[in-house]
């Protein structure tokens, strides 16, 4: 009899530190063409390991964090004004 532990484990799939464009682009949740776009333009960190892309998740999570940050500033003009100390 298996546990619901590992019943768990299969329907969550694994999401390692180093990730190939397939498993990169489900992460992100953009197609694979997309990402692999992405990583020749040097938008998303990439790395080519001989001839083939790969990502690794620490490294996409900072960039998605700062692409979050930048977003929303764009929309909060408040964030871009320099924080003055108070005296």
């Amino acid at each position: 009899m298996r546990s619901s532990n590992a019943r768990s484990n299969l329907l969550v799939p694994e999401v390692r530190e180093v990730m190939d464009i397939r498993q990169a682009s489900d992460y992100l949740g953009i197609s694979p063409d997309t990402l692999y776009k992405y990583a020749s333009e040097g938008f998303v960190p990439a790395f080519k390991l001989g001839n083939r892309w790969r990502f690794k998740r620490s490294r996409l999570d900072e960039w998605m964090d700062r692409q979050s940050d930048m977003q929303a500033a764009e929309f909060n003009p408040e964030m871009k004004k320099p924080v003055k100390p108070a005296m």
